[in-house]
């Protein structure tokens, strides 16, 4: 049964009404935050890594924040095989606290544990945060019926 042309052009415009809106408060609510150092590398067995990211608000935050730290490694097997991998990780920052730590797990190689690797780079390509509250307020927008 096909929908009818109105119905479909009212449900579209109202998603993209609810896009907008919700782009525009997230937008408001984003939080400067930078890393406390460089990330650091643990080796945990020949393939296996952890990488620990330290982070810094620029302000403190009543309701904390929460975001996605978006990162680039490069690493290397023994046989000199090269690749890169670009890798998310999300974190939260408690409400009052100007520090969070935030660690990623990860395996890099070409055949399951055949290689022992080693990570050459780490490099942040975007942090963002987002306060905890507007976060909130955003997905009760989006959840509330429609008259």
């Amino acid at each position: 049964m096909p929908i009818e042309s109105s119905r479909f052009t009212a449900l579209a415009a109202i998603g993209v009404a609810t896009l907008a809106c919700g782009a525009g408060v997230a937008a408001a609510a984003e939080r400067p935050i930078s890393l406390t150092q460089k990330p650091l590398v643990m080796r945990l067995s020949k393939d296996e890594f952890r990488i620990a990211f330290g982070l810094k608000s620029a302000q403190d935050s009543p309701n904390g924040c929460s975001g996605v730290i978006r990162y680039r490694v490069d690493w290397k097997t023994d046989d000199g095989t090269t690749r890169s991998e670009t890798k998310r990780v999300n974190y939260s920052v408690s409400p009052h606290a100007s520090r969070a730590i935030t660690v990623d797990r990860q395996y890099f190689d070409t055949g399951e544990g055949q290689h022992t690797t080693d990570v050459v780079k780490v490099s942040v390509e975007r942090i963002r945060c987002l306060d905890a509250g507007a976060h909130a307020a955003q997905l009760a927008s989006a959840m509330r019926p429609l008259d």
